[in-house]
């Protein structure tokens, strides 16, 4: 991407150039993420053009810088996209903290330059197509459910947005985990396809009454993971438990209106946020994947050409899952 708003191009660029520490990861394949959405539209914070776009991506580890970690060469990988973390696990460094795809170059791309920190086995039980999807989605999911929203086995979960990656993520794991998840979207096939990743059931935000209607079906809940934000937060606060959280990973519907105090402060609610993670929540997410066997959704692929073509399918919301890149 050369500035603000304009399409993605194909172009041929020099090879990255290896930093000590750093490995050149030859990928087979890349996975969208709203952000890269968002950096298309040049209405994401820290813009810097020119850029390659894409935080997730699977390939093969080519070379190290000065022969460190040459143990990796060869490897199949997928690359953690959270860099510069620091050493809290409450929260990232603000001063050193980005995620990979900007302001460094990413994954829509044949090779990539990555912190050899970085570097994952991929999970033997997942394809290339397959890995490529979970880093940012995936470590998300993980560390909303477990670093900051502390779920239990038997809790109630809802999850917002059904359709979307980490949606999609957070339905698996949370299942997995023990939990009884209930999912909205604005489309009926999502909802059946949620079920089919292990909740219980759904219902659709466009109904007007679908607070009660998921009220009457489930009641109240533990825990709730949301990626929207906007208006319908006023609802999750009506469907929270007393003294249950809300954890919000995104606001793809905009800022919250007139948010109204006494609903935080009377039920005793635990508003928390949370932003991909840290090395430790990654490898313990790769870990809870492969000792679980959760298989990602994957919705569609793209060839890298097509790369435009694939956020568009993105912005319009019709993916169920990820949208894959084919790069390799």
């Amino acid at each position: 991407m050369h500035e603000a708003g304009s399409a993605v191009q194909i172009e041929q660029v020099p090879v990255p150039e290896l930093l000590p520490g750093h490995a050149l990861v030859r990928l087979e394949f890349a996975s969208l993420n709203h952000r890269d959405v968002w950096i298309r539209k040049g209405q994401y914070a820290g813009l810097k053009f020119p850029i390659v776009p894409g935080s997730d991506g699977s390939g093969t580890v080519e070379s190290t810088a000065d022969g460190e970690g040459a143990d990796w060469v060869g490897k199949p990988v997928i690359v953690n996209p959270s860099l510069g973390w620091g050493g809290s696990e409450r929260a990232q460094d603000l001063a050193s903290f980005n995620i990979l795809g900007l302001p460094h170059d990413g994954t829509f791309a044949e090779v990539v330059a990555v912190p050899i920190e970085n570097l994952a086995a991929r999970p033997a039980n997942l394809s290339a197509q397959q890995a490529a999807t979970i880093p940012l989605a995936g470590l998300t999911a993980y560390r909303v459910l477990f670093s900051r929203g502390q779920l239990k086995p038997g809790e109630q979960v809802l999850v917002t947005g059904a359709g979307g990656g980490v949606a999609a993520f957070a339905v698996q794991m949370a299942h997995a985990a023990g939990a009884k998840v209930w999912v909205s979207s604005g489309a009926e096939q999502k909802i059946e396809a949620a079920k089919r990743l292990g909740a219980v059931g759904g219902v659709n935000y466009r109904n007007e009454d679908w607070p009660r209607e998921l009220k009457s079906m489930a009641g109240s809940f533990d825990l709730i993971v949301d990626g929207a934000g906007g208006a319908g937060y006023r609802d999750l606060t009506d469907l929270a438990k007393s003294g249950s959280t809300i954890v919000s990973y995104g606001a793809t519907a905009g800022n919250v209106p007139n948010f109204e105090l006494r609903r935080l402060y009377w039920k005793q609610l635990n508003l928390l946020g949370s932003t991909m993670g840290s090395p430790h929540d990654f490898r313990e997410m790769v870990e809870f994947l492969g000792q679980h066997k959760i298989e990602p959704v994957v919705d569609c692929e793209f060839a890298l050409d097509e790369a435009n073509a694939a956020l568009d399918w993105m912005e319009g919301s019709h993916q169920m899952g990820k949208i894959v890149l084919r790069v390799g």
